[in-house]
């Protein structure tokens, strides 16, 4: 042993509890005194207090404060024999690309297509492990609302601040958003370990998607689609004005005919896109529930992985449980030390 390391150094503060202690008793024995004082003679004093021993008292005081030092010692966590040890970090980028196009309100999944885009997101945040995750949000154009980052915290709240208005341009273009993530998110250096997790529900204004597709997929990027909404009848998009009054979206055609724009699922779109990717995946969601979370440990925290830092580290013998034992044990003595003495002194 050369020396002797506390991982947690904080935990000394704690040790001015026992000064305090110290106070607090000697302030008791000056009360217990005075009071007596106060109901005897100074006579009979001595006959009142015959049996208490004041070296018990002292006694108990003394293990009890061994007993706390020993304690806040051991949640200092001490340890010796320092060893180098050489830690490396692996796992994966995924950039996360979610739909905030006024389509995605449409209510064929409860509370609607977005929120539960959201839930499905932040759900999956709590399974991640040493993978780096990006969020990319895109309507009429992409923006990057949060860069790849192993803060997992940072990710959740830029997802839970996701909405319509994340996007001010209207429209939906799938091709933009994936070209962002493959030219601002990934870098070049390898050919694999990357993921595209796209949730959607895959219409499309003229942006190309599967050709960006293929883009992505001659990089080494697999995309993993989600399909969100009714594949066949489709569903109105519900739009709140500034009272609170909901009506549905409408369009008016080149004539003057108005009628209610239905949101279907293009899930052919996101089939050709997966498909031009290494090991893509399309998982047909539709109205129905997904556990992003666990699909996530079976397509991704499964997959291989690569060594992203590695660096080394100074590590200890840890032997906090030598010192909190005696520490406790001095506590459950002091319990057992009485203050009585076992024979009284007649007068």
């Amino acid at each position: 042993m050369s020396f002797i390391h506390f991982t947690n150094i904080p935990a000394f503060f704690f040790l001015w509890t026992l000064p305090v202690l110290v106070g607090f008793y000697v302030y008791a024995a000056y009360k217990r005194k005075a009071s007596l004082k106060t109901f005897a003679e100074a006579g009979i004093l001595k006959q009142i207090n015959v049996n208490i021993s004041t070296s018990g008292r002292h006694i108990k005081l003394i293990i009890l404060l061994f007993g706390l030092a020993f304690i806040i010692v051991g949640i200092a966590r001490p340890g010796w024999n320092p060893q180098a040890k050489k830690v490396e970090r692996v796992g994966r980028d995924v950039a996360f690309i979610i739909d905030v196009s006024k389509s995605m309100l449409a209510e064929d999944l409860a509370p609607n297509r977005l929120e539960r885009a959201k839930l499905a997101i932040i759900d999956c945040v709590d399974r991640l492990d040493g993978d780096r995750v990006a969020l990319i949000a895109f309507a009429g154009t992409a923006a990057m609302k949060c860069p790849l980052t192993l803060d997992y915290g940072f990710f959740r709240a830029m997802v839970e601040d996701i909405s319509i208005e994340s996007i001010a341009r209207g429209g939906t273009k799938i091709g933009d958003a994936v070209r962002k993530a493959v030219n601002e998110v990934f870098d070049d250096k390898e050919k694999r370990f990357k993921d595209i997790i796209l949730i959607t529900d895959g219409e499309d204004h003229d942006s190309f998607p599967v050709d960006a597709a293929k883009e992505a997929g001659d990089k080494g990027v697999r995309i993993i689609a989600f399909g969100l909404g009714d594949e066949n009848t489709g569903m109105r998009i519900p739009i709140t004005d500034s009272t609170g009054r909901k009506t549905f979206m409408k369009y008016t055609d080149p004539e003057g005919k108005t009628t209610e724009v239905w949101s279907k699922l293009d899930a052919d779109s996101l089939r050709k896109m997966v498909l031009a990717t290494p090991d893509g995946k399309y998982l047909n969601v539709s109205t129905g529930t997904f556990d992003l979370g666990k699909i996530y440990l079976d397509l991704v925290a499964s997959s291989e992985k690569r060594q992203l830092s590695a660096q080394s580290v100074t590590v200890f013998d840890e032997r906090y449980q030598f010192f909190m034992t005696i520490g406790f044990l001095a506590l459950a003595a002091e319990i057992l030390v009485g203050i009585r003495r076992r024979k009284a002194v007649a007068e």
